[in-house]
Protein backbone atom coordinates (compact mmCIF):
# COMPACT_ATOMS: atom_id res chain seq x y z
CA UNK A 1 0.00 0.00 0.00
CA UNK A 2 2.96 2.31 1.29
CA UNK A 3 4.42 2.10 -2.21
CA UNK A 4 1.68 2.42 -4.41
CA UNK A 5 0.45 5.39 -2.93
CA UNK A 6 3.50 6.82 -2.76
CA UNK A 7 4.12 5.91 -6.65
CA UNK A 8 1.23 7.84 -7.43
CA UNK A 9 1.75 10.77 -5.69
CA UNK A 10 5.35 11.13 -7.16
CA UNK A 11 3.80 10.46 -10.98
CA UNK A 12 1.25 13.13 -9.52
CA UNK A 13 3.77 15.50 -8.73
CA UNK A 14 6.15 14.84 -11.82
CA UNK A 15 3.32 15.36 -14.38
CA UNK A 16 2.23 18.41 -12.57
CA UNK A 17 5.85 19.43 -13.02
CA UNK A 18 5.90 18.33 -16.45
CA UNK A 19 2.32 20.14 -17.30
CA UNK A 20 3.28 22.86 -15.94
CA UNK A 21 6.53 24.09 -17.29
CA UNK A 22 4.95 22.77 -21.27
CA UNK A 23 2.28 24.98 -20.54
CA UNK A 24 4.01 28.27 -19.71
CA UNK A 25 6.81 27.79 -21.79
CA UNK A 26 4.41 27.13 -25.15
CA UNK A 27 1.17 28.61 -24.78
CA UNK A 28 2.14 30.82 -22.15
CA UNK A 29 5.07 32.05 -24.03
CA UNK A 30 3.12 32.86 -27.04
CA UNK A 31 -0.20 34.79 -24.75
CA UNK A 32 2.85 36.63 -22.92
CA UNK A 33 4.29 37.61 -26.27
CA UNK A 34 1.12 38.85 -28.08
CA UNK A 35 0.41 41.12 -24.92
CA UNK A 36 3.77 42.33 -25.32
CA UNK A 37 3.22 43.08 -29.09
CA UNK A 38 0.01 44.64 -27.64
CA UNK A 39 1.86 46.99 -24.89
CA UNK A 40 4.45 47.98 -27.90
CA UNK A 41 1.50 48.73 -30.33
CA UNK A 42 0.00 51.55 -27.91
CA UNK A 43 3.37 52.82 -27.12
CA UNK A 44 4.22 53.54 -31.14
CA UNK A 45 0.99 54.99 -31.55
CA UNK A 46 1.22 57.19 -28.67
CA UNK A 47 4.85 58.22 -29.48
CA UNK A 48 3.34 58.52 -33.20
CA UNK A 49 0.79 61.26 -31.72
CA UNK A 50 3.36 62.75 -30.00
CA UNK A 51 5.48 63.43 -32.89
CA UNK A 52 2.95 64.36 -35.11
CA UNK A 53 1.27 66.79 -32.59
CA UNK A 54 4.40 68.63 -31.34
CA UNK A 55 7.43 68.25 -33.94
CA UNK A 56 5.44 68.13 -37.33
CA UNK A 57 3.79 71.60 -37.08
CA UNK A 58 7.55 73.10 -37.36
CA UNK A 59 8.99 70.86 -40.21
CA UNK A 60 6.51 72.35 -42.45
CA UNK A 61 6.20 75.91 -40.71
CA UNK A 62 10.28 75.77 -41.53
CA UNK A 63 10.90 76.01 -38.47
CA UNK A 64 13.13 73.11 -38.31
CA UNK A 65 15.35 71.83 -41.15
CA UNK A 66 14.82 67.95 -41.96
CA UNK A 67 18.64 67.72 -40.82
CA UNK A 68 17.59 69.20 -36.88
CA UNK A 69 13.97 67.19 -37.24
CA UNK A 70 16.16 64.35 -37.77
CA UNK A 71 18.30 65.08 -34.75
CA UNK A 72 15.39 65.33 -32.95
CA UNK A 73 14.14 61.94 -34.14
CA UNK A 74 17.65 60.33 -33.03
CA UNK A 75 16.60 60.84 -28.91
CA UNK A 76 13.57 58.59 -29.58
CA UNK A 77 15.66 56.32 -31.35
CA UNK A 78 18.42 56.25 -28.98
CA UNK A 79 16.33 55.93 -25.84
CA UNK A 80 12.91 54.08 -26.51
CA UNK A 81 14.78 51.86 -29.16
CA UNK A 82 12.14 53.66 -31.88
CA UNK A 83 13.12 53.96 -35.64
CA UNK A 84 11.42 56.39 -36.66
CA UNK A 85 10.87 57.34 -40.46
CA UNK A 86 8.87 60.77 -41.96
CA UNK A 87 7.43 59.68 -45.48
CA UNK A 88 6.36 62.29 -48.14
CA UNK A 89 2.96 61.51 -49.76
CA UNK A 90 4.76 59.89 -52.63
CA UNK A 91 6.05 56.67 -50.33
CA UNK A 92 9.24 58.18 -50.06
CA UNK A 93 11.09 57.87 -46.59
CA UNK A 94 12.77 61.65 -46.61
CA UNK A 95 14.21 61.36 -42.66
CA UNK A 96 15.52 58.55 -41.12
CA UNK A 97 16.27 58.96 -37.34
CA UNK A 98 18.94 55.97 -37.48
CA UNK A 99 22.08 58.02 -37.96
CA UNK A 100 23.63 54.97 -38.53
CA UNK A 101 21.52 53.97 -42.19
CA UNK A 102 23.43 54.77 -44.85
CA UNK A 103 20.63 53.72 -47.07
CA UNK A 104 19.75 56.68 -50.04
CA UNK A 105 16.16 57.93 -50.05
CA UNK A 106 14.04 54.55 -50.05
CA UNK A 107 10.73 53.94 -52.19
CA UNK A 108 8.37 52.42 -50.00
CA UNK A 109 5.48 52.16 -52.46
CA UNK A 110 7.96 50.42 -54.85
CA UNK A 111 8.95 47.68 -52.17
CA UNK A 112 5.41 47.36 -50.50
CA UNK A 113 2.78 48.86 -52.76
CA UNK A 114 0.34 48.07 -49.67
CA UNK A 115 2.34 48.58 -46.59
CA UNK A 116 1.61 52.36 -46.48
CA UNK A 117 -2.39 51.29 -46.09
CA UNK A 118 -1.98 49.33 -43.11
CA UNK A 119 -1.82 50.73 -40.11
CA UNK A 120 0.01 48.11 -38.08
CA UNK A 121 2.77 45.23 -39.51
CA UNK A 122 3.88 42.53 -37.63
CA UNK A 123 7.23 41.46 -38.46
CA UNK A 124 8.34 43.28 -41.40
CA UNK A 125 10.93 43.61 -43.56
CA UNK A 126 10.66 45.39 -46.65
CA UNK A 127 13.12 43.51 -48.56
CA UNK A 128 16.48 44.32 -47.22
CA UNK A 129 15.60 47.78 -46.13
CA UNK A 130 15.50 46.79 -42.41
CA UNK A 131 17.92 43.88 -40.76
CA UNK A 132 15.56 42.52 -38.70
CA UNK A 133 11.92 42.21 -38.03
CA UNK A 134 10.03 44.60 -36.84
CA UNK A 135 7.17 45.60 -35.11
CA UNK A 136 5.79 48.89 -37.33
CA UNK A 137 2.95 51.64 -36.92
CA UNK A 138 1.91 53.87 -39.84
CA UNK A 139 0.53 57.32 -39.02
CA UNK A 140 -0.90 59.40 -41.75
CA UNK A 141 -0.11 63.47 -41.40
CA UNK A 142 -2.73 66.00 -42.22
CA UNK A 143 -1.18 69.55 -41.54
CA UNK A 144 -3.97 72.78 -42.83
CA UNK A 145 -6.15 70.69 -43.42
CA UNK A 146 -3.95 68.96 -46.64
CA UNK A 147 -2.20 65.15 -46.78
CA UNK A 148 1.56 65.76 -45.81
CA UNK A 149 2.64 62.35 -45.79
CA UNK A 150 3.08 59.48 -43.01
CA UNK A 151 4.86 58.85 -39.89
CA UNK A 152 5.91 55.02 -39.86
CA UNK A 153 7.44 53.80 -36.28
CA UNK A 154 9.56 50.43 -36.24
CA UNK A 155 10.55 48.45 -33.33
CA UNK A 156 12.82 45.16 -33.40
CA UNK A 157 10.20 42.28 -32.90
CA UNK A 158 14.03 40.70 -30.86
CA UNK A 159 13.97 43.10 -28.35
CA UNK A 160 9.97 42.09 -27.48
CA UNK A 161 10.89 38.07 -27.26
CA UNK A 162 13.84 39.00 -25.63
CA UNK A 163 11.52 41.02 -22.78
CA UNK A 164 9.34 37.76 -23.22
CA UNK A 165 12.53 35.83 -22.35
CA UNK A 166 13.34 37.76 -19.46
CA UNK A 167 9.79 37.65 -17.51
CA UNK A 168 9.52 33.65 -18.61
CA UNK A 169 13.00 33.31 -16.72
CA UNK A 170 12.27 34.92 -14.15
CA UNK A 171 8.81 32.87 -13.49
CA UNK A 172 10.88 29.75 -14.28
CA UNK A 173 13.40 30.71 -11.75
CA UNK A 174 10.24 30.80 -8.86
CA UNK A 175 8.96 27.85 -10.02
CA UNK A 176 11.91 25.94 -9.58
CA UNK A 177 11.69 27.27 -6.06
CA UNK A 178 8.12 26.98 -6.22
CA UNK A 179 8.66 22.88 -6.70
CA UNK A 180 10.40 21.81 -3.48
CA UNK A 181 7.55 23.48 -1.72
CA UNK A 182 5.05 21.28 -3.73
CA UNK A 183 6.98 18.31 -3.16
CA UNK A 184 6.95 19.21 0.61
CA UNK A 185 3.48 19.32 0.73
CA UNK A 186 2.70 15.80 -1.54
CA UNK A 187 4.70 14.16 1.09
CA UNK A 188 2.87 15.87 3.82
CA UNK A 189 -0.02 14.26 2.34
CA UNK A 190 1.50 10.89 2.38
CA UNK A 191 2.28 11.32 5.67
CA UNK A 192 -1.06 12.99 6.64
CA UNK A 193 -3.19 9.97 4.78
CA UNK A 194 -1.08 6.59 4.93
CA UNK A 195 -0.49 6.58 8.65
CA UNK A 196 -3.57 7.07 9.67
CA UNK A 197 -4.68 4.49 6.74
CA UNK A 198 -2.00 1.88 8.30
CA UNK A 199 -3.93 2.05 11.42
CA UNK A 200 -7.12 1.42 10.25
CA UNK A 201 -5.43 -1.35 7.80
CA UNK A 202 -4.07 -2.89 11.02
CA UNK A 203 -7.16 -2.62 13.15
CA UNK A 204 -9.01 -4.34 10.13
CA UNK A 205 -6.88 -7.27 10.10
CA UNK A 206 -7.14 -7.51 14.15
CA UNK A 207 -10.71 -7.68 13.64
CA UNK A 208 -10.73 -9.93 11.07
CA UNK A 209 -8.98 -12.28 13.27
CA UNK A 210 -11.54 -12.09 15.96
CA UNK A 211 -9.58 -9.57 18.11
CA UNK A 212 -12.48 -7.13 18.87
CA UNK A 213 -10.60 -5.25 21.93
CA UNK A 214 -8.52 -4.04 19.62
CA UNK A 215 -8.31 -0.25 19.87
CA UNK A 216 -7.98 2.56 17.45
CA UNK A 217 -6.16 5.46 18.57
CA UNK A 218 -6.64 8.02 16.29
CA UNK A 219 -6.58 11.84 16.85
CA UNK A 220 -7.67 15.24 14.72
CA UNK A 221 -11.27 15.41 13.67
CA UNK A 222 -10.22 13.85 10.06
CA UNK A 223 -12.61 11.57 7.96
CA UNK A 224 -10.05 8.83 8.69
CA UNK A 225 -10.84 9.85 13.02
CA UNK A 226 -14.67 9.13 11.45
CA UNK A 227 -13.68 6.33 9.80
CA UNK A 228 -11.79 4.06 13.04
CA UNK A 229 -14.88 5.80 14.78
CA UNK A 230 -17.05 3.58 12.63
CA UNK A 231 -14.58 0.63 12.43
CA UNK A 232 -14.64 0.46 16.37
CA UNK A 233 -18.15 0.56 16.74
CA UNK A 234 -18.65 -2.25 13.79
CA UNK A 235 -16.10 -4.15 16.21
CA UNK A 236 -18.53 -3.58 19.04
CA UNK A 237 -21.42 -5.09 16.95
CA UNK A 238 -19.22 -8.26 15.73
CA UNK A 239 -18.48 -8.90 19.32
CA UNK A 240 -21.64 -8.75 20.60
CA UNK A 241 -22.55 -10.47 17.44
CA UNK A 242 -20.13 -13.41 18.23
CA UNK A 243 -21.13 -13.32 21.72
CA UNK A 244 -24.33 -13.72 20.75
CA UNK A 245 -23.67 -16.50 18.02
CA UNK A 246 -22.05 -18.36 20.97
CA UNK A 247 -24.94 -18.45 23.65
CA UNK A 248 -27.30 -18.72 20.61
CA UNK A 249 -25.28 -22.25 19.67
CA UNK A 250 -25.37 -23.40 23.28
CA UNK A 251 -28.62 -22.20 24.17
CA UNK A 252 -30.24 -24.03 21.07
CA UNK A 253 -27.84 -27.13 21.39
CA UNK A 254 -29.43 -27.36 24.71
CA UNK A 255 -33.01 -27.20 24.05
CA UNK A 256 -33.16 -29.50 21.48
CA UNK A 257 -30.63 -32.18 23.35
CA UNK A 258 -32.83 -32.38 25.97
CA UNK A 259 -35.81 -33.43 24.24
CA UNK A 260 -33.93 -35.81 21.99
CA UNK A 261 -32.26 -37.59 24.90
CA UNK A 262 -35.37 -38.48 26.17
CA UNK A 263 -37.42 -39.75 22.70
CA UNK A 264 -34.14 -41.53 21.86
CA UNK A 265 -33.67 -42.99 25.36
CA UNK A 266 -37.26 -44.09 25.62
CA UNK A 267 -37.46 -45.21 21.97
CA UNK A 268 -34.57 -47.56 22.63
CA UNK A 269 -35.49 -48.50 26.08
CA UNK A 270 -39.05 -50.00 24.12
CA UNK A 271 -36.95 -51.45 21.47
CA UNK A 272 -34.63 -53.51 24.07
CA UNK A 273 -37.77 -54.48 26.08
CA UNK A 274 -36.27 -52.50 28.81
CA UNK A 275 -40.06 -50.64 29.16
CA UNK A 276 -42.78 -53.32 29.50
CA UNK A 277 -45.05 -53.56 27.14
CA UNK A 278 -47.72 -52.01 29.65
CA UNK A 279 -46.09 -49.05 30.33
CA UNK A 280 -45.29 -48.09 26.63
CA UNK A 281 -48.38 -45.83 26.19
CA UNK A 282 -47.25 -43.84 29.05
CA UNK A 283 -43.72 -43.48 27.49
CA UNK A 284 -45.15 -42.72 23.76
CA UNK A 285 -46.96 -39.66 25.44
CA UNK A 286 -43.97 -38.40 26.87
CA UNK A 287 -42.13 -38.50 23.69
CA UNK A 288 -45.24 -36.89 22.07
CA UNK A 289 -44.83 -34.20 24.61
CA UNK A 290 -41.45 -33.74 24.28
CA UNK A 291 -41.98 -33.77 19.77
CA UNK A 292 -44.36 -31.28 20.51
CA UNK A 293 -41.85 -29.22 22.52
CA UNK A 294 -39.70 -29.48 19.71
CA UNK A 295 -41.67 -28.18 16.46
CA UNK A 296 -42.58 -25.01 18.98
CA UNK A 297 -39.36 -24.44 19.46
CA UNK A 298 -38.55 -24.90 15.55
CA UNK A 299 -41.68 -23.08 14.68
CA UNK A 300 -40.39 -19.99 17.24
CA UNK A 301 -37.37 -19.71 15.62
CA UNK A 302 -38.85 -19.73 11.94
CA UNK A 303 -41.37 -16.71 13.36
CA UNK A 304 -38.62 -14.69 14.72
CA UNK A 305 -36.36 -14.92 11.72
CA UNK A 306 -39.20 -14.16 9.50
CA UNK A 307 -39.95 -10.67 11.65
CA UNK A 308 -36.45 -9.55 11.77
CA UNK A 309 -36.01 -9.92 8.26
CA UNK A 310 -39.17 -8.38 7.89
CA UNK A 311 -40.26 -10.96 6.03
CA UNK A 312 -43.79 -10.94 7.05
CA UNK A 313 -46.57 -8.80 5.79
CA UNK A 314 -49.02 -7.57 8.07
CA UNK A 315 -52.29 -7.22 7.95
CA UNK A 316 -53.73 -4.14 9.58
CA UNK A 317 -56.60 -3.72 10.22
CA UNK A 318 -59.24 -2.01 13.12
CA UNK A 319 -60.55 -4.40 15.60
CA UNK A 320 -61.40 -4.03 19.25
CA UNK A 321 -58.51 -4.71 21.33
CA UNK A 322 -61.10 -4.84 24.67
CA UNK A 323 -62.64 -7.85 22.57
CA UNK A 324 -59.38 -9.82 21.77
CA UNK A 325 -58.06 -9.72 25.29
CA UNK A 326 -60.69 -11.09 26.45
CA UNK A 327 -60.85 -13.99 24.31
CA UNK A 328 -57.15 -14.33 25.06
CA UNK A 329 -57.79 -14.38 28.40
CA UNK A 330 -60.71 -16.88 27.94
CA UNK A 331 -57.90 -19.76 26.45
CA UNK A 332 -55.77 -19.32 30.25
CA UNK A 333 -59.34 -20.39 31.84
CA UNK A 334 -57.54 -24.26 32.32
CA UNK A 335 -53.94 -22.73 33.84
CA UNK A 336 -55.54 -19.95 35.80
CA UNK A 337 -57.71 -22.68 37.57
CA UNK A 338 -55.16 -24.99 38.49
CA UNK A 339 -52.86 -22.25 39.89
CA UNK A 340 -55.99 -20.20 41.19
CA UNK A 341 -55.15 -17.00 39.79
CA UNK A 342 -57.52 -14.27 38.40
CA UNK A 343 -57.21 -12.31 35.70
CA UNK A 344 -58.88 -8.83 36.25
CA UNK A 345 -59.31 -6.80 32.96
CA UNK A 346 -59.58 -3.25 33.48
CA UNK A 347 -60.95 -1.36 30.01
CA UNK A 348 -60.90 2.75 29.63
CA UNK A 349 -63.86 2.47 27.88
CA UNK A 350 -66.03 -0.80 26.43
CA UNK A 351 -64.50 -0.65 23.50
CA UNK A 352 -61.38 0.84 22.22
CA UNK A 353 -60.05 0.45 18.64
CA UNK A 354 -56.62 0.28 17.67
CA UNK A 355 -55.15 -0.56 13.86
CA UNK A 356 -52.81 -3.60 14.23
CA UNK A 357 -52.53 -7.07 13.08
CA UNK A 358 -55.21 -9.05 14.72
CA UNK A 359 -53.54 -12.50 14.84
CA UNK A 360 -49.90 -11.04 16.05
CA UNK A 361 -50.98 -8.90 18.17
CA UNK A 362 -53.45 -11.78 20.01
CA UNK A 363 -49.75 -13.57 19.79
CA UNK A 364 -48.38 -11.23 21.96
CA UNK A 365 -50.75 -11.08 24.59
CA UNK A 366 -50.45 -14.89 24.90
CA UNK A 367 -47.05 -14.84 25.18
CA UNK A 368 -47.31 -12.05 28.11
CA UNK A 369 -50.47 -13.53 29.89
CA UNK A 370 -48.75 -17.14 29.76
CA UNK A 371 -45.38 -15.96 31.02
CA UNK A 372 -47.52 -14.21 33.62
CA UNK A 373 -49.25 -17.24 34.46
CA UNK A 374 -46.32 -19.41 34.89
CA UNK A 375 -44.36 -16.93 37.22
CA UNK A 376 -47.16 -15.74 39.32
CA UNK A 377 -47.55 -17.55 42.35
CA UNK A 378 -50.78 -19.48 43.41
CA UNK A 379 -53.73 -17.53 44.69
CA UNK A 380 -52.71 -14.90 43.07
CA UNK A 381 -54.19 -12.05 40.88
CA UNK A 382 -52.63 -10.36 37.21
CA UNK A 383 -54.53 -7.34 36.07
CA UNK A 384 -54.56 -6.56 31.86
CA UNK A 385 -55.34 -3.24 31.16
CA UNK A 386 -56.28 -0.66 28.64
CA UNK A 387 -56.04 2.99 28.33
CA UNK A 388 -56.36 5.71 25.99
CA UNK A 389 -53.57 8.85 25.66
CA UNK A 390 -53.75 11.06 22.53
CA UNK A 391 -53.71 9.14 19.54
CA UNK A 392 -51.89 5.46 21.26
CA UNK A 393 -53.48 2.95 23.28
CA UNK A 394 -51.48 1.64 26.54
CA UNK A 395 -52.28 -1.98 26.86
CA UNK A 396 -50.59 -3.51 30.69
CA UNK A 397 -50.30 -7.00 31.12
CA UNK A 398 -49.62 -6.64 35.53
CA UNK A 399 -48.59 -9.52 37.22
CA UNK A 400 -47.84 -10.21 40.68
CA UNK A 401 -45.16 -12.77 40.97
CA UNK A 402 -41.41 -13.81 41.21
CA UNK A 403 -40.47 -10.62 39.16
CA UNK A 404 -37.43 -10.28 37.25
CA UNK A 405 -33.88 -9.37 38.96
CA UNK A 406 -32.82 -6.05 38.34
CA UNK A 407 -29.72 -7.23 36.24
CA UNK A 408 -31.73 -9.53 33.82
CA UNK A 409 -34.12 -6.95 32.94
CA UNK A 410 -32.17 -5.43 29.69
CA UNK A 411 -31.66 -9.62 28.51
CA UNK A 412 -35.19 -10.68 28.58
CA UNK A 413 -35.47 -9.37 25.31
CA UNK A 414 -32.54 -12.18 23.72
CA UNK A 415 -33.28 -15.06 22.15
CA UNK A 416 -33.91 -17.99 24.45
CA UNK A 417 -32.46 -16.12 27.80
CA UNK A 418 -34.25 -17.41 30.55
CA UNK A 419 -33.43 -15.77 34.06
CA UNK A 420 -32.31 -18.14 37.11
CA UNK A 421 -35.04 -18.10 38.80
CA UNK A 422 -37.57 -18.93 35.65
CA UNK A 423 -35.09 -21.87 34.95
CA UNK A 424 -36.52 -24.32 37.83
CA UNK A 425 -40.58 -23.64 36.90
CA UNK A 426 -40.20 -22.78 32.61
CA UNK A 427 -40.07 -26.41 31.43
CA UNK A 428 -41.96 -26.01 28.97
CA UNK A 429 -41.02 -22.52 27.60
CA UNK A 430 -38.13 -22.12 25.01
CA UNK A 431 -36.92 -18.90 25.82
CA UNK A 432 -38.50 -17.11 22.70
CA UNK A 433 -41.68 -15.81 23.52
CA UNK A 434 -40.19 -12.45 24.31
CA UNK A 435 -38.04 -12.10 21.42
CA UNK A 436 -40.98 -12.68 19.34
CA UNK A 437 -43.26 -10.06 21.17
CA UNK A 438 -40.56 -7.43 20.66
CA UNK A 439 -40.55 -8.17 17.42
CA UNK A 440 -44.11 -7.96 16.56
CA UNK A 441 -44.01 -4.73 18.38
CA UNK A 442 -41.24 -2.89 16.31
CA UNK A 443 -43.06 -4.54 13.07
CA UNK A 444 -45.89 -2.29 13.98
CA UNK A 445 -43.55 0.66 14.46
CA UNK A 446 -45.06 0.66 18.23
CA UNK A 447 -43.02 0.32 21.64
CA UNK A 448 -42.92 -2.27 24.62
CA UNK A 449 -41.11 -1.75 28.34
CA UNK A 450 -41.34 -3.68 31.13
CA UNK A 451 -40.97 -2.72 34.60
CA UNK A 452 -40.34 -5.38 36.76
CA UNK A 453 -39.30 -5.77 41.10
CA UNK A 454 -37.93 -8.66 41.72
CA UNK A 455 -40.38 -10.45 44.52
CA UNK A 456 -42.85 -7.79 43.61
CA UNK A 457 -43.90 -9.11 40.28
CA UNK A 458 -43.71 -7.29 36.95
CA UNK A 459 -45.80 -5.26 34.06
CA UNK A 460 -45.11 -5.47 30.48
CA UNK A 461 -46.61 -2.26 28.50
CA UNK A 462 -46.88 -1.77 25.05
CA UNK A 463 -48.40 1.13 22.12
CA UNK A 464 -50.47 0.30 19.64
CA UNK A 465 -51.60 2.65 16.85
CA UNK A 466 -55.71 4.05 17.95
CA UNK A 467 -58.11 3.98 15.30
CA UNK A 468 -59.07 7.30 13.76
CA UNK A 469 -62.54 7.36 13.26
Amino acid sequence: MKRTLWSMLIVCYLVTVVLVFLFLNTYGMNLLEKRLIKDKEDLLVKEANLINSEYMANLYDKKLTQQEFATQLKSIDTYLNIRVWIVNPGGVVIIDSDARSNIPLISINEIDPTFLDKTISVNTRLGNVLKEPMLSVIQTVNYNYQFRGYIVLHTPMSSIRETAVVYFDIINICLLLFFPILLAIFVYIYFLTVKPMRHLIKAAMEYSAGNFDYQINMRGSSEFRELGATLTYMANELSQLDNYRKKFVANISHDFRSPLTSIKGYVQAMLDGTIPQDMQEKYLGIILFETERLNKLTASLLELNQLENRGALLDIVSFDINHIIKKTAESFEGACRSKKVTLNLVFASEETYVDADVGKIQQVLYNLLDNAIKFSHNNSKIKISTEEKGEKVFVSVKDYGIGIPKDSIKKIWERFYKTDASRGRDKKGTGLGLSITKEIIQAHNENINVISTEGVGSEFIFTLKKTVT
